[in-house]
């Protein structure tokens, strides 16, 4: 009996899997992600509506409830409103439990009315996409199974898992737990890999938190944001307009001194100052670590603590329990260079937080930050100093 379904050999299904659940990832991270919750670029109609449609009978996720959700994960990252945070939650429930944290959220009404506007409210959306989310669900398992017979419903369950686990799952999770950070921003934020081709660039968490409503999610040379040249590719054909990009790092190897030109490119680029600071002094850290090891074994103190020292060394103060902060006040009042390297990089980050402050005021506090570190006899605290002075604006 002739079959009327497609037969392709096995790895040709595999293809057809990945290529569908490709598209679902773009649609996310494209016009969910970018587009819609952070507004880093607009598409063409036709496109915003196909990707609209492919996640509707891929998904079932509802544009306003997912933008409400992710803006709400920014505004509130790491604390106990954040929908969806491993650092509160725990990586385990984050992992296992990701979808069922998103649907929860989706019914907090309060969500949706403060982080939902500006998201899609036509009449194919109310009465079609929201209304019957899960119609397209079905729809795309009658598609599936009537071009592939019985192996179409295995591609359809593969459909259907692949967004709880790479996006509720992987990224809310792991790219707040684990990874490599080229920032320091306020929040746990990692990026999982430097090549962002799986789940279409969103590895790059840390890059995208450090500058959320930057279109590219790539900032290093050796990053690759799949999702950035699948924009790319249809800005050059009229099909999307890219609205902000985060901005590029420049210096000027000449100055001396600092100037308002400094001020404003070290606000901007703050997440890359006080990462570069604590990769800048990471030996020196590690040094005076070693040398209060060996006072504490001297004077019968526990040491187990200090391998959590380097890591406290990076945050700001305030997201220190007292318990840490007690622990290590007394790791610093065994090292002078030590405590003059953390009285520093909390004071370089309060600048740019005195709002109150005029730009006048603010660039003499940080002329005279550089000068102090500058005498502070710290050769690593000097050499940052120098080159926190040619930072300029592109």
């Amino acid at each position: 009996m002739e079959l009327w379904w497609i037969e392709l050999p096995w790895w040709g299904y595999v293809l057809v899997a990945l290529g569908l659940t490709h598209i679902t990832i773009a649609a996310v991270t494209i016009y969910l992600h970018r587009c819609q919750a952070h507004r880093a670029l607009d598409l063409h109609p036709l496109v915003s509506h196909f990707f609209r449609f492919w996640l509707w009978m891929t998904t079932g996720m509802v544009t306003k409830e997912w933008a409400a959700i992710h803006r709400k994960h920014h505004a509130r990252c790491e604390t106990i409103e954040d929908p969806h945070s491993p650092q509160v939650l725990g990586i385990t429930k984050v992992l296992r439990e990701g979808s069922e944290l998103y649907r929860a959220e989706a019914k907090n009404q309060e969500t949706l009315d403060k982080f939902g506007s500006g998201t899609p409210d036509d009449w194919l959306e109310r009465h079609v996409y929201t209304r019957h989310s899960a119609a397209g669900i079905y729809l795309m398992m009658a598609i599936d199974v009537g071009l592939f017979g019985p192996i179409g419903l295995t591609i359809w369950a593969i459909q259907m898992a692949w967004i709880p686990i790479t996006a509720a799952g992987i990224i809310n999770g792991i790219g707040h737990y684990w990874g490599y950070r080229n920032y320091a921003a306020d929040d746990a934020s990692t990026n999982i890999l430097p090549w962002g081709i799986l789940i279409g660039g969103e590895e790059l968490h840390n890059n995208h938190h450090s500058y959320a409503s930057s279109a590219r999610l790539s900032s290093k040379w050796y990053e690759f944001d799949i999702g950035w040249l699948y924009i790319r590719s249809m800005q050059a054909v009229g099909l999307a307009k890219v609205k902000k990009v985060a901005p590029r790092i420049r210096f000027d190897w000449a100055k001396t001194r600092c100037d308002l030109d400094t001020l404003q490119a070290v606000i901007t680029h703050r997440f890359d100052v006080m990462g570069k600071y604590g990769a800048m002094l990471k030996r020196t850290y590690k040094e005076e670590i070693d040398k209060i090891r060996v006072a504490y074994q001297q004077h019968g103190h526990e040491s187990a603590t200090l391998d959590l020292i380097r890591h406290w060394l990076h945050l700001d103060a305030a997201h220190l329990h007292d318990q840490e902060k007690q622990a290590l006040h007394l790791a610093l009042q065994h090292s002078a260079r030590l405590q003059t390297l953390y009285q520093l990089k909390q004071e370089l980050s309060a600048i740019w937080t005195r709002s109150a402050e005029t730009q006048e005021q603010l660039l003499k506090s940080l002329e005279d930050w550089c000068h102090r570190a500058e005498t502070s006899g710290i050769q690593a605290l000097q050499e940052f100093s120098y080159r926190l002075r040619c930072y300029r604006m592109a």
